[in-house]
């Protein structure tokens, strides 16, 4: 059997483009003799469609979307992901379902049974889970489908009582199928290839495995669809973070062939150049602002922007006050001569004066001090948002993950924007990634990244006048955040206990900023924002 994967970039809720996509390729596979041809999870609606499911309009669009779908297929099969509803009186009122459509129609549904709920997951709010399962007769083929999660409850790593692969496998299948919505992170190649080979071998099957490319919001998804032979060994690998088109035959999946795994900052680069591309291609967008400070957050935040959307798209505003030194913005000129985009300066010294003047009654006994700084920051996303509202640009956030956890941004301030580009991306990270984007000519410029970081609001100010080294900082930050370890396990490891209960205490009481803050595109495993759900109020660690 011929069997073709379509690795798709689709449109939450946007059923006339998801279905012209799907219909597309439905036809190019005609045209090849494809005898199946296999979409990924939630295909016909996006993934995540959220809230978005608990309208009946909504769901009544997916399956007539299937319908259409359905309609075309003859000749050839199709396997597509999207919503139905639960007939039966009990339980939640839909099913994640991946529809196996032939010979014009619906031919059979085929309901996901473990519904995740951790980190970016909240399946189980809208979907009841399968009650039972059943393979697919097709062409002499016996076919096990299951959806994503499906297959990952595997030994020693079980999250779920029962196994939905360990049923199908009693009807003895000769293939798998796993149609997916599982979205980037950096170390998740390697996690989901642990699954699928685990699986091959474990059931001495085959598998073909799709999943979605694309953003949506803050959730990236890379592809990397793929295809097993039953001893475990990878036959092939789709690209990372590209629509893609394969075929293959099942009676000749023997040659085992190894694909390139991109390095981790290739990888995060990519992500974050989609993240960015597809924020405001789904949005309707097309041109961005940000704050161009002369330091490497925003150095970094405007090289990934102009990739992503084009130098001409992207507006960077130097905002220099009395505290900003001279490198800063020769610094900045250098990055956008390099860069090749324009720019504008505006001087906020005066209206910062202005502001000061206005306060003197209010503040009168006090001295200067993260009050007054801080003001310099806010005139900075005013005149950002300014901007961003005159010509309809979307206002980019370039703080970095370091200073989200431990609070150290403005509110209305530097923390302003509609999408926050490096928000899951630590300092030392930031500094890698610079250097990465570096390796065949020079894009930010060196000074950027060898001068100690400031945010020069007061004169002689350096991050390290309050906080350690960032090395140190981040991995405090990347045990407690990452891997959930109590202060003591990481106080443990080596670490001045005064110090990790100071970081620590910061990064909980510091949440309700976080709560404000605009979406952060994941690259990591623990996210701040969906993915991170943290109480405000809370007295852990306080």
């Amino acid at each position: 059997m011929k069997i073709a994967l379509a690795q798709l970039n689709y449109h939450i809720g946007n059923f006339e483009a998801n279905r012209a996509k799907i219909l597309s390729n439905i036809e190019k596979a005609k045209a090849e003799n494809v005898d199946l041809i296999v979409f990924s999870e939630l295909a016909v609606c996006g993934y995540p469609p959220r809230d978005f499911l608990e309208f009946d309009d909504f769901i009544e669009l997916c399956l007539n979307a299937i319908e259409t779908i359905a309609k075309q297929c003859v000749g050839i099969a199709a396997i597509v992901g999207g919503p139905s509803w639960n007939t039966l009186k009990e339980g939640k009122k839909l099913y994640n379902t991946a529809f196996f459509l032939a010979e014009g129609k619906v031919a059979s549904k085929h309901y996901k049974q473990l519904l995740p709920t951790y980190d970016v997951f909240d399946e189980y709010r809208y979907f009841e889970p399968a009650h039972q399962v059943q393979c697919i007769d097709y062409l002499g083929e016996r076919i096990a489908l299951t959806i994503c999660e499906d297959l990952w409850n595997i030994d020693g790593k079980e999250l779920y009582p029962e196994s939905p692969m360990e049923k199908l496998a009693k009807e003895q299948p000769d293939l798998m199928i796993n149609i997916a919505a599982s979205p980037f992170a950096v170390n998740q190649t390697n996690h989901r290839a642990e699954v699928l080979e685990w699986n091959t071998k474990k059931y001495k099957l085959p598998v073909f495995y799709v999943n979605h490319i694309g953003a949506q919001t803050e959730l990236i998804f890379d592809g990397v669809s793929c295809v097993y032979n039953n001893k475990g060994e990878v036959i092939d690998q789709l690209p990372f973070f590209e629509e893609y088109f394969s075929i293959y035959d099942t009676k000749q999946l023997l040659a085992e062939k190894r694909a390139s795994i991109p390095s981790k900052y290739e990888k995060i680069e990519a992500a974050l150049v989609l993240g960015i591309k597809d924020y405001f291609k789904k949005l309707g967008f097309s041109k961005a602002v940000l704050g161009l400070s002369g330091g490497i957050d925003s150095a970094l935040t405007l090289a990934l922007a102009v990739k992503a959307l084009g130098r001409d798209n992207v507006l960077p505003i130097l905002m220099p006050s009395q505290f900003s030194s001279e490198h800063s913005i020769s610094d900045s000129l250098e990055l956008c001569k390099n860069l090749g985009c324009n720019y504008h300066l505006i001087e906020i010294e005066k209206v910062y004066q202005s502001f000061d003047q206005q306060l003197t009654e209010l503040f009168k006994g006090t001295d200067f001090g993260i009050a007054e700084e801080n003001i310099q920051s806010r005139i900075r996303g005013t005149l950002l948002m300014a901007q961003s509202n005159k010509f309809g640009s979307i206002l980019l956030n370039t703080s970095n993950k370091s200073e989200l956890a431990v609070g150290y941004g403005t509110l209305y301030g530097d923390m302003a924007g509609g999408l926050s580009v490096i928000g899951d991306v630590y300092k030392t990270e930031v500094f890698d990634l610079c250097r990465f984007m570096n390796r065949k000519k020079e894009v930010i410029p060196t000074n950027i990244i060898t001068k100690p970081p400031s945010a020069e609001l007061r004169p002689d100010q350096f991050d390290s006048d309050s906080l350690p080294d960032y090395d140190i900082l981040d991995t405090i930050l990347f045990e407690y955040i990452e891997n959930r370890q109590s202060p003591a396990a990481i106080i443990k490891k080596g670490f001045d206990e005064s110090l990790v209960k100071r970081i620590l205490k910061l990064v909980n009481i510091n949440e309700y900023k976080r709560h404000q803050t605009p979406p952060i595109l994941r690259v990591s495993s623990k996210a701040f924002g969906m993915g991170r759900r943290m109480p405000i109020v809370g007295r852990y660690l306080s």
